[in-house]
C-alpha cells in the first residue's frame, strides 16, 4: 500500500488531510487581525533574513506618520457615519410617529373648538388655525390638473362607460342636452360645458329677476349691513367680496346704492351649481355691467357642507365679478371659483384668465386673494355692454357658484326658499304683492 505526503513546511501530511489541515489555517488566519498590511505576508515563510527584518523595520518607522494620517481620516469617517446614522433614526421616527401626532393634535384641537362653540351659543365654524391648515392643501394644484384631465381626448370606446357612470352618479339628464348621444362630446370638459336644446329652459317674463342657473339656493335675504350670510349663521365681509369703492360717509352697503332716497335696499342671493347640473350661466335680468373685477384667490371647495363651516369662503376664493346698474339702482355678478374648477369663461371678455399659478403658500393666503384686477368695460364710443334676461353669459368648467347683489325696492319679497333646487329661467323674486 502506497502512502503519499505532502510537504508542509516543517512537516508530512498524508493527501487525505491536506483539505481539513488548510480549513483550519484559514480559519486561525480569519481569527487574527494583522497589525499592518505586511505582516500577514510572514506566516507564509518559515524565516526570514536579519537584513530583511531590518529593512522591514525601517519600513514600518518611515510609515508612522502615514498612519497616523490613515487613521484620524478612520476617525472623522467614523464620526461622520455616526452622525449620518443619528440623523436617520431620527427621520425615520419623524416620518414614522409625526403624522400620527399631527392627527392626534387636530383631533383634539378640533373637539375642543367645538365645545367652544357649543358653550358660547356661535355655529360650529372653522377656527383660524383650522382655516389656516384647509388653505395649506395644494388645491390649485389639483385644479390644474383637474383641468388639464377634463380637456385630454376620451377614445370613443370609453365615452358612454365614462359619461353613463358620471350622469348616474349626480344625476345627470341628458335627454335636455342638445346632443344626448355621448359619442358627442370629445373631452370630459366638453360633457361638463354641453349646451341644452331648445326650449329646455323657459325664461319668466313677469318676474324682474330670474335664476341664471341651475343650482341649488344657499341663502338668500337683505344686505342692509356690512356683512351679509353665505349661509345661515355664517357670514362674510361685502366690502372684502366686492372690493373697495369711492365713499365719503356712511356704511359700505348705503355707499353702493345709487338712490339715496331710502326707497330701495341691498339684495343677496347666492347659487350653488352642482357636478351634475348644467354648468353654463346667464343673466338674471336686463342689466348694464360696466366694471370687471377678478381676485385670483384660493381654490377652496364651496359646496354647502364647506359654506356652513369656513367663514369669509367666497372673500377668499377666486372670483370673477361685474358691477353695473339695472332699473332699480346697484347690481353685481359674481361668478365665484372652487377646488376643480378648470377655469370660469366669459364668453364676451376673451380677456379674462382663471386658475392661474399663483406659487406655494403654505399656511398664508396669497396677496392676491385680496388683489384684483380692474377692467373698464366701457369702450371708447362711450357705450357700455348690456345684457337682457336669459343671455348667455358664460359657464363653470366643473360645479362652482353665482353671488348675486343688486338694489331693489323695499318691497321686493323672494320667491324662493333655501335649500330648494332651481333652475335657469325660474322667478327669484317679485316687486309688491302678487295679485
Amino acid at each position: 500500500m502506497v502512502s503519499y505526503f505532502v510537504p508542509r513546511g516543517r512537516f508530512l501530511l498524508k493527501a487525505g488531510n491536506v483539505r481539513k489541515a488548510i480549513q483550519e489555517q484559514q480559519q486561525l488566519q480569519q481569527k487574527q487581525t494583522p497589525q499592518n498590511g505586511n505582516w500577514s505576508m510572514l506566516r507564509h515563510f518559515r524565516q526570514l533574513p536579519t537584513n530583511a527584518v531590518s529593512n522591514e523595520s525601517s519600513a514600518v518607522s518611515k510609515s508612522k506618520p502615514q498612519q497616523r494620517q490613515l487613521h484620524q481620516q478612520q476617525q472623522q469617517q467614523s464620526q461622520l457615519t455616526v452622525r449620518r446614522n443619528v440623523l436617520a433614526r431620527w427621520t425615520g421616527f419623524l416620518m414614522r410617529w409625526a403624522p400620527m401626532g399631527l392627527c392626534v393634535f387636530g383631533a383634539i384641537e378640533w373637539q375642543l373648538h367645538k365645545m367652544r362653540c357649543s358653550r358660547d351659543g356661535a355655529p360650529s365654524t372653522a377656527s383660524e388655525f383650522q382655516s389656516m391648515v384647509y388653505c395649506s392643501l395644494p388645491l390649485r394644484i389639483m385644479s390644474r390638473c383637474w383641468g388639464w384631465l377634463a380637456s385630454c381626448y376620451m377614445p370613443n370606446v370609453m365615452r358612454p362607460y365614462v359619461y353613463g357612470w358620471y350622469s348616474n352618479m349626480f344625476n345627470v339628464n341628458i335627454n335636455e342636452a342638445l346632443y344626448p348621444d355621448l359619442n358627442h362630446y370629445n373631452s370630459m370638459a366638453e360633457f361638463f360645458t354641453r349646451p341644452l336644446r331648445e326650449g329646455a329652459r323657459v325664461i319668466d317674463s313677469k318676474a324682474p329677476l330670474v335664476s341664471p342657473a341651475d343650482g341649488k339656493v344657499l341663502h338668500f335675504g337683505r344686505a342692509s349691513d356690512s356683512r351679509i350670510e353665505q349661509v345661515k349663521g355664517v357670514n362674510y365681509s361685502i366690502e372684502d367680496f366686492l372690493g373697495p369703492i369711492e365713499r365719503s360717509t356712511g356704511s359700505y352697503a348705503q355707499a353702493l346704492k345709487q338712490k339715496r332716497d331710502g326707497s330701495t335696499e341691498l339684495y343677496q342671493c347666492v347659487i350653488y351649481l352642482a357636478p351634475g347640473d348644467y354648468h353654463r350661466f346667464h343673466s338674471p335680468a336686463a342689466w348694464q355691467p360696466t366694471v370687471r373685477r377678478h381676485f385670483s384667490g384660493e381654490l377652496l371647495s364651496v359646496s354647502p357642507s364647506v359654506a356652513g363651516w369656513l367663514p369669509n369662503l367666497f372673500c377668499l376664493n377666486e372670483r370673477v365679478l361685474y358691477m353695473g346698474n339695472w332699473k332699480h339702482g346697484f347690481f353685481s355678478y359674481t361668478a365665484v371659483g372652487a377646488t376643480n374648477v378648470g377655469s370660469v369663461e366669459i364668453y364676451m371678455d376673451s380677456q379674462l384668465k382663471t386658475n392661474r399659478w399663483t406659487g406655494f403658500n403654505v399656511g398664508a393666503h396669497p396677496p392676491s386673494t385680496y388683489e384684483y384686477d380692474e377692467l373698464q368695460l366701457v369702450n371708447k364710443e362711450d357705450s357700455s355692454i348690456s345684457f337682457n334676461k336669459g343671455d348667455l353669459i358664460g359657464q363653470f368648467n366643473m360645479g362652482s357658484t353665482i353671488v348675486l347683489l343688486f338694489e331693489a325696492p323695499r318691497n321686493f319679497q323672494f320667491d324662493i326658499e333655501a335649500g330648494q333646487k332651481i333652475r335657469v329661467g325660474q322667478s327669484l323674486g317679485h316687486i309688491g304683492e302678487r295679485k
